[in-house]
């Protein structure tokens, strides 16, 4: 067992919002880079275990401002700050001009694992 997976497990639920989708395609291409450059690594930079991701987009089409989001990550996490800090990555990240926040709503919901199923 890792020492991430001692502490608190976080479910990070991610919006795109409407100015994602406002903008032409090389503003989205550029968004979508920026993203995967600023959650690469997240094990090694911050010390998680990644216990999974979920993209809706096949089925959901459009902004989303709350439940349902359009994607997940699941991790297990040391501690609060942690989760804080990834969170953060929106608000530091660049793209382009602007932060990743421009074009995402996030919300983090902390907990620990199920008492059953992962067997």
């Amino acid at each position: 067992m890792s020492e991430a997976a001692a502490g608190l497990r976080a479910l990070i639920c991610i919006g795109v919002t409407e100015r994602f989708f406002a903008g032409d395609a090389a503003e989205r291409q550029l968004v979508f880079e920026a993203t995967k450059s600023a959650f690469a690594s997240l094990s090694t930079r911050f010390g998680v275990d990644v216990l999974g991701t979920f993209d809706d987009d096949t089925l959901q089409i459009g902004a989303s401002g709350s439940f349902p989001w359009t994607c997940y990550l699941l991790i297990e996490a040391p501690d609060y700050e942690t989760v804080r800090a990834i969170v953060n990555v929106f608000r530091e990240a660049p793209a382009g001009d602007y932060q990743l926040w421009r074009y995402y709503t996030v919300e983090a919901r902390l907990g620990r694992a199920l008492f059953f199923g992962e067997d």
